[in-house]
C-alpha cells in the first residue's frame, strides 16, 4: 500500500506532527510511506525523521534555503482553496492553493491522508479520483468556527473516512448528515511504550505537562496543591510545559504559586523532550484542563505507569481514564475536587501502586502497532471495496473548488455590509 500523509508543517514541534510521524513509522514497517508537508521552516525536523518516512516540503520558508518561496508573487496573494475559516488561513496563500493542488492531483498513492480540517477541505476540493481519500481530525468539530463546520459539512461528503480521535468526536460528526459513504470512524492517536522503567510509586512528586495556557487551568491545579501542602510537607509538583508568546502564564502561574507560600514545592519546569523520564521521576499525574481534544499527556504518563488524576473535560479524558482504577475523573475547575483526588492517592503509597501497575496495563490499547493495525483494517476495506463513486463524476472537485469560494465570497460581502451598517449606526 502506498500512502501519502499531508501536514501542515512536518519540521516543527506539535501533537499533531508528533502522533503522525509515529503513526507513519509504524506503517513504514509494511508499507511504502511518504509525509508531505506543506511548510519547511528549517533544515531538519525537529522531532527528527522517522524510519523509514519520506519527507518532503511544498513551500520553503527558509531564507537562506534554496528553493525560498517568501519571494514567489503567488505567497503574497490570499488562498482561495484553503477555507478561510481554519485559524491557520492566513499563513496559506495562492501558492500554497497551486502547491497544494499539483501534490493532489499527481500522487501516485493508495491512500491520501490530510490531517487538520483546512487540508481536508482542500483534499476533498483538488484530489484527483482514484486514492482513498481520508481526513484525521486531531482536534474537535464543536472547537471549529462556524464558517469552517460549514465548509466541512459541504465538502467532507467528497471523501471516503473521517477518523477522530475519540468516539465522543465521531458522534458530532456523524450528526452532520454526511453521505452514508462516508465512514466516520475513532481511531484514537498511538503512544509508544517508553524507553525508560515505569515510575517508582514510592516517589512524592506529582507532574503535570502541557502548554502554559489558560484552557490547561494550572491555577486550578496550584490551589489544589495549596489545599494538600500543609499535610504532605514532602510532597513537590512539577509543572512541564510553555505557552506562546500570546498566552504564556508563566508569570501569572509565579505569582499564585509565590502569593500561597508554596516556593520550592511547585516548580515550573519549562519545555523539556523527551518527556518520558519525567513522567517517571513521579507517582501521581495531574490534568486540569477544561477542554482536551484527545489527552495525549493522559496517555504519556499512563504508559509510564502514573495513575492520573484528570479533569472529566468534554471528549478525551473520560475515554482514557477509568475512574476508580487507573485513575481518578473530577468536575472541571474545582480544587477542591482535584485535591481530594490528589489527596487519596498521595496518603497511600499502595494504593498508588495498584492504579499505577493498572494504568500500565491500560495504556498498552494506544500501542502504535494496534493503532496502525486499525488504520490499515479501514483502509484496507475502502481499498477493497471501491465503487469508482469519485471516477464517475470527475467534475465534482472542481464543483467544489468553486462552491468552496462563492462560500467565501458571501462571507466577505457579509462581512462588509456589517461593517457598513455599524459605520451608519445602524447595527
Amino acid at each position: 500500500m502506498r500512502i501519502s500523509f499531508l501536514l501542515h508543517n512536518g519540521y516543527h514541534y506539535g501533537g499533531t506532527i508528533r502522533t503522525t510521524f509515529t503513526l507513519a513509522e509504524q506503517l513504514a514497517e509494511r508499507h511504502e510511506v511518504e509525509i508531505v508537508s506543506v511548510f519547511r521552516h528549517r533544515d531538519r525536523p525537529r522531532l527528527g525523521l522517522p524510519s523509514g518516512v519520506t519527507l518532503r516540503h511544498l513551500v520553503d520558508l527558509r531564507k537562506d534555503g534554496p528553493g525560498y518561496d517568501g519571494d514567489h508573487p503567488d505567497f503574497h496573494r490570499p488562498a482561495r482553496v484553503f477555507p478561510r475559516g481554519d485559524g491557520r488561513w492566513k499563513q496559506y496563500s495562492a501558492l500554497t492553493d497551486a502547491r497544494i493542488g499539483d501534490h493532489l492531483r499527481g500522487v501516485e498513492a493508495d491512500v491520501l491522508v490530510a490531517t487538520r480540517p483546512g487540508l481536508n477541505v482542500q483534499l476533498a476540493r483538488q484530489a484527483r479520483p482514484g486514492p482513498v481519500l481520508v481526513a484525521q481530525e486531531h482536534l474537535i468539530l464543536d472547537g471549529h468556527s462556524y464558517r469552517l463546520r460549514r465548509d466541512i459539512a459541504h465538502e467532507y461528503g467528497l471523501l471516503d473516512l473521517v477518523t477522530t480521535v475519540t468516539e465522543a468526536d465521531a458522534r458530532a460528526y456523524r450528526k452532520l448528515g454526511l453521505p452514508a459513504a462516508v465512514r466516520v470512524e475513532a481511531v484514537p492517536n498511538g503512544v509508544p511504550a517508553p524507553s525508560v522503567p515505569p515510575a517508582d510509586p514510592s516517589a512524592r512528586v506529582i507532574v503535570a505537562a502541557g502548554r502554559l495556557t489558560r484552557v490547561k487551568r494550572y491555577d486550578v491545579l496550584v490551589d489544589a496543591f495549596a489545599e494538600l501542602a500543609a499535610d504532605h510537607p514532602d510532597w513537590t509538583l512539577r509543572i512541564y510545559g510553555s505557552g506562546d508568546a500570546a498566552q504564556d502564564l508563566r508569570g501569572a502561574l509565579s505569582r499564585q504559586i509565590e502569593a500561597r507560600g508554596l516556593g520550592g514545592r511547585v516548580r515550573l519546569m519549562g519545555q523539556v523532550q523527551p518527556m518520558e523520564p519525567e513522567w517517571a521521576k513521579g507517582s501521581i499525574a495531574a490534568m486540569t484542563s477544561e477542554r482536551e481534544a484527545f489527552g495525549m499527556t493522559v496517555v504519556e504518563a499512563m504508559r509510564c505507569g502514573l495513575p492520573v488524576v484528570a479533569a472529566d473535560c468534554p471528549h478525551g479524558p473520560r475515554e482514557i481514564v477509568e475512574d476508580g482504577v487507573d485513575g481518578r475523573l473530577v468536575p472541571v475547575g474545582d480544587p477542591g475536587a482535584v485535591a481530594r483526588a490528589l489527596g487519596e492517592l498521595m496518603a497511600d503509597e499502595e494504593l498508588r501502586a495498584k492504579a499505577g501497575r493498572a494504568a500500565l496495563a491500560a495504556a498498552e490499547r494506544f500501542d502504535p502497532a494496534r493503532i496502525a493495525a486499525r488504520h490499515e483494517e479501514l483502509w484496507t476495506a475502502l481499498l477493497d471495496r471501491r465503487t469508482g463513486r469519485r471516477a464517475h463524476s470527475p467534475g465534482a472537485a472542481a464543483r467544489h473548488a468553486w462552491t468552496g469560494r462563492a462560500v467565501d465570497a458571501a462571507y466577505t460581502a457579509k462581512a462588509a455590509a456589517g461593517r457598513t451598517l455599524r459605520r451608519l449606526g445602524l447595527r
